[in-house]
C-alpha cells in the first residue's frame, strides 16, 4: 500500500477492502471502549467549568474589559428585570433578584463566555401566563361583611401567591433541565430550529405588547385563557379606547420617544462610550404585569432552546467550545437554585448578550460584576422600586421588543433561501398568535418535526456513475460527465434507511435498476417448471429409444433392408419387421426430439422482459448517507438480497459506517450466505470486486451500455484510484 502526491494530483494504491479486510486493518474497537460508562456521564454533567478556567484567568488581560462589559450589562438588568416582572405579572423586585441570584449560580457551571443569564421577555410572558391561571384577581377580591366589594382586590395577598407560583413553576421547570442535562439530552434543543425560534419569539414579542396595551391607555378589559385569546384581548382594549387614561396615555408616549431617541443616541455613541447611558433607569418609577400560558416542560426547553442558540453563536464567531449538555445542567441549575429565591425561570436576553460580547466581554467574570451592581440596587435603592408607574415600564418593554419585530424580515429571506424553513416560521407564527405559547410552541415542534419526517421518508434516489478515470461517483441524472459501469448498477439514497422509508428504497430500487423482481422470478420459476417437463418429456422418449435400440438388437437377427431401406422379413419367427419402418426412421427419432428441446430452450432464454442478468450482474447499495439500521431496515436489505439472488444477481455494500456495521452485527444480517466480505470500504472497492468477480459477458443485441472510460476489470486482488 502507498500514496504518491504530486503537482495537485495523487495515486493510492492498497488492497480491495472489504469489512473483513477493513477490521483487520483498523481494528475498530468495540462499543464499551468507546463510549462512556454512566457513572462517568454523570460525573462530567456534574463538574465546575470555572475550575478550568478561572485559575487560568489573567486580570491585566481580561479584567478591564469583563469589568466595563459587567457594568454595562448590569446597568440593562435593572429596568429589564423590573419591566419584565411586569411580564410575569410579579411585583418589581423580583425582577432584581432574578437578575441576581441566577446569573451567580451561571458563573460556576456555564461554558458559554458572553451569553447574560436572567429576565428575558418570552419566559416572562410564559410566567405571566401561569400565574394570571392559577392567581386570578378574582381569587384574592376583598371581603365586605358578607358581601365582596366590587373591583377590590387584595393585591398583597395575590403577589404573594403568584411569587410562590412561579417560583415552584422555575424549581420545577429547573430541574427538568437538570435531568435532561444528565442524561446527556442536550440535542433536544435542536428540535428547536433557528426559523422556529426566531418565529416563536415575534409572535410572543406580538402578545407582550398586547398585554401591555392596558397599561399604555390606561385601561382594564377582560381577562381571556386559551385559544384566540390574543384577538379576544385586542378587541376588548380596541372597544375600550374611548376610556382611555389620557394622562397615562401621555406619559407612554414621552417615555417611549424619550427611550427610542436615547437608545438611538447609544448607538451612535457606541464607538466613543464605553458604558451605554442607562437611559430606561432614567424613566422609570413604578411597575405590575400580566399575560400569556407555559407550564415547566415549556419553560425549560424554549429557554434552553434561545441559551444555546446564542452561546453557540458567539462561540462559533470566538473560537471556543459550548457543552449542550453542561448548558442544560447549569440553565437548570440557576432556575432551581433561583427559584428556592423567588426568581422565576430565566434564560440568556439577546440584547444584553449582544452588549456583553459588543463592549469587550471575555469571560464569565462579566456576570460576576453585573450581579454586584444588580445586588447594590436591591440593598440601597429597593425602597425606591416599591411603587412604580406601570406606564413606564411599559414602554420599556415595548422598545426592547424592538429587536424582535425586526425578525419578521426573515420573511423574504427564507422565501428567496429555503421554502421549507418559510413554513417552519410562518406555521409557529401563526400558532403562537392563535393558540398562545404553549400550544403555539408544541404545535410548531410537531410540524417542524413533520417536516424533517417527511424529507427523510421521501428521500432522492439516485443510480451513481463514475467520472472516468477517477475513484469518484455522483448521480448519472445530474451530471453530463459520469458514464456508467457495465453490468453493474450503483444505487444510493439522499438519506438514511429506516422504517418510515424502507418499503420506498426497495421499490425505488426495482424502478431504478430496471429489474422487475417480481415478474422475473416469476418467470424463472414458469420457466423452470417447463424446463423439468421437457426433461421429463426427453427422459420419456430417451426410455422408448433404448427399448428401439434393444429391439434392433433383437431384430437384427430375423429382419433385412430391402433396397428401399426399410425392414423385410428374414427367418421364421422374427417379429413384423415392416411395421418397423425404415432404418433411418429409427435412429434419427432421438436426436430430433433433442433438437426440438435445445431451440425451445433457446427461445426461453431470449424472452423479453426489459433488462436481464446479461444487462445487470451486480449491484451495489451505497450506504454513506446511512447513520443508523433500525431493524425493519434490516429485513428489507435481507429481502434484496434474497430477491436478487433469485434472478442471479449479486448484491453489495458499501460506505457503512462503523455505527451502522454494529446495527447490522447486532441485528442478525450477516450470515453463512451473507457476510462481511458484501460489504465494502467505498464503492470503488465494491466495483473493483464485481468487475473482477463478474466481468461483463454478452449482452442482448440491440442494446448499448455507455462504457465508463478509465475502468476496466480489475488485475488481481489490487486497485488503483
Amino acid at each position: 500500500m502507498g500514496t504518491t502526491y504530486r503537482s495537485g494530483k495523487y495515486r493510492v494504491e492498497r488492497d480491495l477492502l472489504d469489512e473483513e479486510g477493513l477490521e483487520a486493518i483498523a481494528q475498530r474497537k468495540i462499543y464499551s471502549d468507546t463510549h462512556p460508562r454512566l457513572t462517568e456521564r454523570l460525573k462530567d454533567s456534574l463538574s465546575l467549568p470555572v475550575l478550568y478556567w478561572l485559575p487560568r484567568y489573567s486580570i491585566w488581560e481580561y479584567g478591564m474589559p469583563d469589568l466595563i462589559s459587567g457594568i454595562s450589562v448590569g446597568i440593562m438588568h435593572l429596568p429589564q428585570g423590573m419591566a419584565y416582572s411586569l411580564l410575569a405579572s410579579l411585583p418589581p423586585v423580583f425582577g432584581l433578584y432574578t437578575s441576581l441570584y441566577p446569573a451567580l449560580v451561571y458563573f460556576f457551571f456555564g461554558t458559554s463566555r458572553h451569553i447574560s443569564i436572567g429576565t428575558f421577555a418570552v419566559l416572562s410572558i410564559m410566567v405571566g401566563g401561569v400565574t394570571e391561571r392559577l392567581a386570578p384577581d378574582s381569587n384574592f377580591l376583598i371581603a365586605n361583611g358578607t358581601n365582596l366589594t366590587a373591583g377590590q382586590v387584595d393585591i398583597q395577598a395575590r403577589d404573594l401567591y403568584r411569587v410562590q407560583v412561579a417560583a415552584a413553576t422555575t424549581v420545577l421547570g429547573g430541574l427538568i433541565q437538570v435531568v435532561l442535562g444528565l442524561v446527556r439530552f442536550g440535542f433536544v434543543g435542536t428540535y428547536l430550529s433557528e426559523p422556529l425560534v426566531r418565529a416563536y419569539t415575534t409572535a410572543a414579542a406580538a402578545h407582550a405588547v398586547v398585554a401591555q396595551l392596558k397599561y399604555i391607555f390606561g385601561v382594564s378589559p377582560k381577562r381571556f385563557s386559551g385559544p384566540l385569546s390574543l384577538v379576544y384581548t385586542l378587541v376588548d382594549v380596541c372597544s375600550l379606547l374611548t376610556k382611555t387614561h389620557l394622562p397615562t396615555l401621555v406619559v407612554s408616549a414621552v417615555s417611549m420617544t424619550f427611550l427610542i431617541s436615547a437608545k438611538e443616541l447609544n448607538s451612535f455613541l457606541s464607538p466613543k462610550l464605553p458604558v451605554p447611558i442607562p437611559v430606561e433607569l432614567i424613566t422609570v418609577s413604578g411597575v405590575d404585569l400580566n399575560e400569556v400560558v407555559g407550564d415547566a416542560f415549556a419553560l425549560a426547553i424554549v429557554g434552553y432552546a434561545i441559551s444555546i442558540s446564542l452561546g453557540k453563536t458567539f462561540a462559533l464567531k470566538h473560537g471556543y467550545k459550548v457543552d449542550s449538555n453542561q448548558e442544560l445542567v447549569a440553565l437548570g441549575l440557576s432556575n432551581a437554585v433561583g427559584g428556592f429565591f423567588q426568581c422565576y425561570s430565566v434564560c440568556s436576553s439577546m440584547s444584553r448578550s449582544l452588549i456583553q460580547e459588543s463592549t469587550g466581554g471575555k469571560t464569565q467574570m462579566a456576570g460576576i460584576v453585573s450581579a454586584v451592581i444588580v445586588l447594590v440596587t436591591i440593598l440601597k435603592l429597593g425602597p425606591l422600586f416599591q411603587e412604580l408607574p406601570k406606564a413606564v415600564l411599559a414602554a420599556i418593554v415595548f422598545v426592547n421588543l424592538k429587536g424582535m419585530f425586526k425578525q419578521y424580515s426573515d420573511i423574504p429571506q427564507l422565501w428567496r433561501n429555503n421554502k421549507i424553513d418559510l413554513a417552519v416560521w410562518l406555521v409557529t407564527w401563526v400558532a403562537t398568535m392563535l393558540f398562545n405559547l404553549d400550544l403555539g410552541l408544541a404545535a410548531s415542534i410537531v410540524f417542524a418535526l413533520l417536516t424533517v419526517i417527511f424529507r427523510t421518508q421521501l428521500p432522492t434516489y439516485s443510480v451513481l456513475g463514475q467520472i472516468p478515470g477517477t475513484d469518484l461517483y455522483e448521480d448519472i441524472e445530474t451530471h453530463r460527465g459520469v458514464k456508467e459501469i457495465p453490468g453493474i448498477t450503483i444505487f444510493r439514497s439522499s438519506s438514511t434507511v429506516y422504517f418510515a422509508n424502507a418499503d420506498l428504497y426497495l421499490e425505488a430500487l426495482k424502478e431504478k435498476s430496471g429489474l422487475d423482481i417480481s415478474k422475473m422470478i416469476i418467470y424463472k420459476r414458469r420457466e423452470e417448471a417447463k424446463q423439468r417437463r421437457r426433461e421429463r418429456r426427453a427422459e420419456r422418449r430417451a426410455q422408448r429409444q433404448a427399448k428401439r435400440e434393444v429391439l434392433l438388437i433383437t431384430t437384427d437377427r430375423h429382419c433385412n433392408t430391402n433396397e428401399q431401406g426399410r425392414w423385410e422379413y428374414l427367418k421364421g419367427g422374427a417379429p413384423d419387421c415392416a411395421s418397423l419402418g425404415s432404418v433411418s426412421e429409427l435412429q434419427d427419432e432421438g436426436s430430433s426430439s433433442e433438437d426440438t428441446l435445445s431451440r425451445d430452450l433457446e427461445r426461453v432464454s431470449l424472452g423479453s422482459l426489459g433488462k436481464w442478468t446479461w444487462d445487470v450482474h451486480s449491484i451495489v447499495l451505497d450506504l454513506s448517507t446511512a447513520n443508523f439500521i433500525d431493524t425493519v431496515a434490516i429485513k428489507t436489505l435481507r429481502s434484496i438480497f434474497r430477491d436478487f439472488d433469485e434472478i442471479s444477481v449479486d448484491v453489495y455494500m458499501a460506505g457503512c459506517q462503523a455505527k451502522v456495521v454494529e446495527h447490522l452485527e447486532v441485528g442478525g444480517f450477516f450470515t453463512e450466505s451473507v457476510t462481511k466480505r458484501h460489504l465494502f470500504v467505498s464503492v470503488h472497492d465494491a466495483v473493483l470486486y464485481c468487475q473482477n468477480h463478474r466481468p461483463p459477458g454478452p449482452r442482448r443485441p440491440g442494446r448499448s451500455v455507455r462504457p465508463a472510460a478509465g475502468i476496466g476489470p480489475a488485475a488481481g486482488s489490487r486497485g488503483q484510484c
